[in-house]
C-alpha cells in the first residue's frame, strides 16, 4: 500500500502529463502503458473532462443503446427498468453510465409496480408476436380458394348470418346483415360466383344515431362499388342510454344489409344447399382436414 501511495503521490504532475499525452491522440491503453498507471480509477481520475481522440472512436453496434441507456438513466431510471427496457446486460449499463448521477432512491413499492408493468408489457409484445405468427401460418395454409370452396363457404355463410324462413311466416327472402367488411366482401364474391346480376342487389345502412352516418354511407359504398345516392334509406337505430355501448368510435360503420330482388327460389336452393351439407357432415367419411 505504501508503495502504491508513494507511486501517486504527485497527483497533478501526473494529471498533467496524462492529460498532455491524451490530447496528443494517445489511448487510455497507451496512457497506461506510458505512465504505469494499473489502476482503473486513478487512471480515470486523471483523464477525468478530456475526450478520447477521434481514431479510438471506432463505429459501435451498441452506440444507440449506449445513447438510449445514458438517456433513460439521466430520467431516473434504475438498472432493472433500463435492462428491461433495452435488453441488454446491467454490465454493460453500468459501463454505459457510471459517470453520470445517481437517480433518487423510488419507494420500493412504486419502483416493484414499474418493474412488474415492464414485465407485463414485455410479455404482451410477446404474445402478441405468437398471436401474429400463428395467424400468417393459418393464412397460408388456405391458398387458392377454388369455386367450390367459395360456394361452400358462401352457403354456410349466408345460413351463419342471412335471414331465413320461418313455418309461421314464409318469406323466402334473400337477405344479409354482416358488420364486418371482409364478411362482406365474401358474401358478394359468392353471390358472382352464382351470377347474380348485380342490379338485383339492394344495399342498406343499419347504424346508431349517434355514429358518424355520413362517413358509414361512404365507407360501405366503397366497399361494394357503387355512389352512395344508390343506396336505401339508412335505418337509424335508437341509443338505449341504460345499455354501454362498445361498439363506438371512428372505427364503428354500422351494419351493412344486402338484399336480392326476386330470390325466393335462390333462397330455396340455399336451404337445400345448407341441408346438404347438414347430411354429409353427419356422415363417418369425412377425412380429416389437416394432419
Amino acid at each position: 500500500m505504501a508503495h502504491t501511495r508513494d507511486k501517486y503521490a504527485d497527483f497533478e504532475n501526473l494529471r498533467e502529463r496524462a492529460v498532455t499525452l491524451r490530447r496528443e491522440g494517445l489511448s487510455r491503453r497507451q496512457i497506461r502503458d506510458r505512465l504505469r498507471v494499473d489502476n482503473n480509477d486513478i487512471l480515470n481520475r486523471l483523464l477525468e473532462g478530456e475526450p478520447p481522440p477521434e481514431w479510438t472512436k471506432r463505429p459501435n453496434a451498441k452506440d444507440d443503446l449506449r445513447d438510449k441507456a445514458r438517456e433513460l438513466r439521466l430520467q431516473g431510471w434504475t438498472y432493472d427498468r433500463i435492462q428491461a427496457e433495452l435488453g441488454c446486460s446491467k454490465s454493460s449499463i453500468s459501463l454505459w453510465v457510471r459517470d453520470l448521477p445517481k437517480p433518487e432512491r423510488r419507494d420500493p413499492t412504486e419502483q416493484a409496480k414499474l418493474a412488474a408493468r415492464k414485465r407485463w408489457e414485455h410479455e404482451l409484445a410477446f404474445r402478441d408476436e405468437e398471436r401474429q405468427r400463428t395467424k400468417a401460418a393459418a393464412t397460408s395454409e388456405i391458398g387458392t380458394l377454388t369455386a367450390r370452396d367459395l360456394f361452400m363457404v358462401g352457403v354456410a355463410l349466408y345460413w351463419a348470418e342471412g335471414s331465413k324462413d320461418k313455418p309461421y311466416n314464409r318469406r323466402e327472402n334473400v337477405l344479409f346483415v354482416n358488420s364486418d367488411p371482409g364478411v362482406i366482401q365474401v358474401y358478394l364474391a359468392w353471390l358472382d360466383l352464382l351470377e347474380v346480376d348485380r342490379e338485383r342487389l339492394r344495399y342498406r345502412v343499419m347504424i346508431h344515431l349517434t355514429a358518424d352516418i355520413d362517413g358509414a354511407e361512404r365507407y360501405w359504398a366503397d366497399l361494394v362499388g357503387v355512389d352512395p345516392s344508390q343506396l336505401q334509406r339508412t335505418t337509424i337505430k335508437k341509443h338505449n342510454p341504460k345499455t354501454v355501448r362498445k361498439n363506438v368510435g371512428e372505427n364503428y360503420r354500422g351494419c351493412f344489409v344486402i338484399s336480392v330482388l326476386q330470390g325466393a327460389e335462390l333462397y330455396r336452393r340455399i336451404e337445400g344447399w345448407w341441408s346438404g351439407i347438414v347430411g354429409s357432415a353427419g356422415r363417418d367419411h369425412v377425412p380429416p382436414l389437416l394432419r
